[in-house]
C-alpha cells in the first residue's frame, strides 16, 4: 500500500522521458539528428534501469499486500476459533473469567456478551400453574476480555428487568505462562471449579456463597499440570462491605452475608443488624491424575477464613473448608464435594441474612453441604445443533444450626449447543431451596419446577 504513490511517480517520470523525444521530433525534426548513437544508448540504459526498479517495487508491494491479507485472515480465524471455543465451553450462568481473558487477543480488548430468556412452570405458584407457565426476559450482559501491553482485563456486567449488577471485574498480569496475579472483583478460590454443577440453577452451595462467589481483593493463580494452586486475600464483599456505597446490598450476583437474624425476624425481612465479611484469606490446592489417554481425575482441598464486621467494629469471624473431586472419563463427568462452613457472631446467632438478585433471604449460621453430579456429553450434527449434555445434579445441606430442617435439590436435565445459542432444559425437585419455592432457613415441603433457559452468546 505505501509503495503505490512512489510507483505512480516513477511511471509518470518514465512516460515523460519517452514522450519528450517524440514531441521534440514533431516540433523540430532536425533536433533528433544532433543526438549521437552513444547518447541514445545511454538514455535507453537509464530507461531500462528505471523500469527494472519499478518492477521490483511493484513486486515488493504485492508481497506486502499478500502478507497483510494473510495476517488479517489468521487474526479473523483465531477470533472465530476463540468465539467457538467460548460458546462450546460456556456454562450459560457465567463464564470462567480467567479462561475468557486467556482466549482473547494478545493485544486488544474483545467485546462479547449474551442475551437470555426463559420459560418456567412452577408447581408452587398457583397463578403460574393456571397460566401453564410464564415466559420471562432473563438478562442482557456485556463482557470485556483481553490485554494491552501484557496487562489483562476481564469484566462482565449484567442487566436484569429488576436490577443490574456487576459479575466480576479484574486486571491481571501473567508472570509466566502458568502464574498470574489478579486484582479487583475476582473469584474466591473454593471447591470444584469453574462450577460445582452442570445445570442452570447451580448447586445449593451457590446460595450459601460457596460456588462462583466473587469478592474484592487480590488473587494468585498457578494453573500448572498436575498442580493448580490459588491463594487470595479479599478485603470485603462485592458490594463494598457493610457500608459500601450502594443503594441496595441485595442488588448482587454473588450471595453475600448482609446481617444476622435474631429470633422472631422473618427469613425475607430486610436485615435489622447489618454486618459484612472482611479480610478473608482463601486457598485452593488441586492435583490432577491422568490414568488414561481420555481420562483425568482432579482432587483438591479448599479453605477460607475471615472476619465479620459491623459498621463500627468486628463482631465475629467465619470459616469454611471443602474436599472436592472432578473426574472426566471419555464423555462422562463426575463431580463430588463435601464442605462445611460456620459464621460465629459475637453473642450468638443461628441464622444470617444474605442478599442477592434484589431480595433478602436467610441461611443457617453453620451447616454441612454435599454435592454429587454426573454428566454425559454427546456430540451431534443436527443442523446447527452440535452438542448435547445430559446430567443429574444433587445437593444436600444438613447439620444446620438452630436445628433448621435440611435442604436438598435434585436437577435432571439437558443442555444443548447450537451455534451461539446455548439452552438448558431442567426439571427441579427440591425442599427448602431458593428459587424453588423455599428458603435455606425455611421449613417447607417438596416443590417442583420445569425450566427452559435460552441464551445467545456473542
Amino acid at each position: 500500500m505505501t509503495f503505490q504513490p512512489l510507483a505512480c511517480a516513477i511511471a509518470i517520470g518514465l512516460g515523460a522521458c519517452v514522450a519528450m523525444p517524440a514531441q521534440a521530433q514533431q516540433q523540430d525534426a532536425s533536433a533528433t539528428q544532433h543526438y549521437s548513437p552513444a547518447q541514445i544508448a545511454a538514455m535507453q540504459a537509464q530507461i531500462d534501469a528505471l523500469q527494472r526498479e519499478l518492477d521490483s517495487m511493484k513486486q515488493h508491494a504485492t508481497q506486502a499486500t499478500v502478507a497483510t491479507s494473510a495476517k488479517a485472515t489468521d487474526a479473523d480465524t483465531a477470533t472465530d476459533g476463540a468465539e467457538t471455543v467460548a460458546v462450546a465451553d460456556t456454562k450459560a450462568k457465567s463464564d470462567d473469567s480467567r479462561q475468557a481473558a486467556a482466549s482473547a487477543s494478545k493485544d486488544g480488548i474483545k467485546l462479547g456478551g449474551a442475551v437470555r430468556f426463559q420459560y418456567s412452570r412452577e408447581g408452587y405458584n398457583k397463578g403460574n400453574r393456571k397460566r401453564r407457565g410464564d415466559m420471562d426476559f432473563d438478562i442482557f450482559r456485556l463482557d470485556l476480555n483481553g490485554s494491552i501491553g501484557n496487562v489483562e482485563l476481564s469484566a462482565q456486567y449484567r442487566w436484569f428487568q429488576y436490577m443490574s449488577a456487576i459479575h466480576h471485574a479484574w486486571v491481571g498480569y501473567k508472570f509466566t505462562d502458568k502464574d498470574e496475579g489478579q486484582l479487583g472483583l475476582t473469584r474466591v478460590p473454593f471447591g470444584n471449579q469453574p462450577f460445582d454443577s452442570h445445570n442452570y440453577f447451580f448447586s445449593s452451595n451457590y446460595y450459601l456463597g460457596l460456588e462462583d462467589s466473587y469478592q474484592m481483593g487480590a488473587l494468585y493463580v498457578h494453573s500448572g499440570d498436575p498442580w493448580n494452586v490459588q491463594i487470595g486475600f479479599f478485603k470485603n464483599d462485592s458490594m463494598g462491605g457493610v457500608d459500601g456505597f450502594v443503594s441496595n446490598r441485595a442488588d448482587s450476583y454473588t450471595y453475600n452475608v448482609v446481617g444476622y437474624r435474631l429470633p422472631g425476624e422473618g427469613n425475607f425481612d430486610d436485615p435489622a443488624h447489618p454486618i459484612g465479611v472482611a479480610d478473608t484469606g482463601a486457598a485452593r490446592v488441586a492435583y490432577t491424575f491422568r490414568p488414561g489417554e481420555h481420562s483425568s481425575v482432579e482432587v483438591g482441598a479448599s479453605a477460607l477464613r475471615g472476619s465479620l464486621e459491623s459498621s463500627t467494629q468486628r463482631v465475629g469471624h467465619y470459616d469454611a473448608e471443602a474436599l472436592h473431586m472432578n473426574t472426566d472419563i471419555g464423555r462422562w463427568n463426575l463431580q463430588l464435594q463435601a464442605a462445611r462452613y460456620a459464621y460465629h457472631v459475637n453473642g450468638g446467632a443461628d441464622r444470617l441474612a444474605v442478599g442477592a438478585y434484589d431480595f433478602y433471604d436467610s441461611i443457617a449460621a453453620r451447616a454441612h453441604s454435599y454435592t454429587g453430579n454426573v454428566a454425559y456429553k454427546l456430540p451431534v450434527s443436527w443442523g446447527p445443533i452440535t452438542a448435547l449434555t445430559f446430567y443429574n445434579d444433587y445437593s444436600l445441606v444438613n447439620h444446620k444450626s438452630g436445628h433448621l430442617p435440611h435442604t436438598w435439590m435434585n436437577i435432571t436435565g439437558m443442555s444443548m449447543a447450537a451455534g451461539g445459542l446455548f439452552t438448558y432444559f431442567d426439571f427441579v425437585t427440591a425442599r427448602n431451596q431458593p428459587f424453588i419455592g423455599g428458603s435455606m432457613a425455611g421449613n417447607g415441603g417438596v416443590e417442583h419446577r420445569f425450566n427452559i433457559n435460552f441464551g445467545y452468546y456473542f
